[in-house]
């Protein structure tokens, strides 16, 4: 299965993306209420300068405390991010990610972010695969 294929099974279209300069007490808020992971940060809207994680916000909780939550995401966001395209394969995707030990990649196409996929997308997408074979094999086998 390719990215494109995922990103037109997802229940939702478009990406959560918040401005450079941002507080992370915000961009908290934006994770909370929309019971995401990530938010991609993002001048423009279709651009990815970065990408911060629930993760990320823990992470600095647990070394500084609350007083991180003041801090601009620029400060705590991952910025040399792996992106994919449209035509990638869900397998070589799944790899990257476990690999990378990261849940969300967005996804470029000319330059402009058109999604985000998420671990969770790409392992829903291989089961359904998977089982479509399996049926494709059990019918072989009875001479359907």
């Amino acid at each position: 299965m390719l990215v494109q294929q995922i990103l037109k099974s997802k229940a939702t279209d478009g990406v959560f993306t918040i401005k450079p300069g941002t507080s992370v007490a915000d961009a908290a808020s934006v994770l909370s209420n929309n019971r995401i992971g990530s938010v991609v940060v993002s001048a423009t809207g279709d651009t990815a300068e970065g990408i911060l994680s629930e993760r990320d916000i823990v992470r600095e909780l647990g070394k500084r405390g609350v007083s991180c939550m003041t801090d601009k995401v620029d400060d705590m966001m991952t910025k040399s991010l792996v992106t994919c395209e449209l035509g990638d394969k869900a397998d070589d995707i799944l790899e990257t990610m476990t690999n990378g030990r990261f849940r969300h990649m967005p996804v470029i196409e000319n330059d402009k972010m058109v999604g985000l996929i998420t671990l969770g997308d790409v392992v829903k997408s291989r089961l359904t695969e998977l089982s479509m074979e399996k049926e494709a094999l059990e019918g072989m086998i009875m001479g359907h």
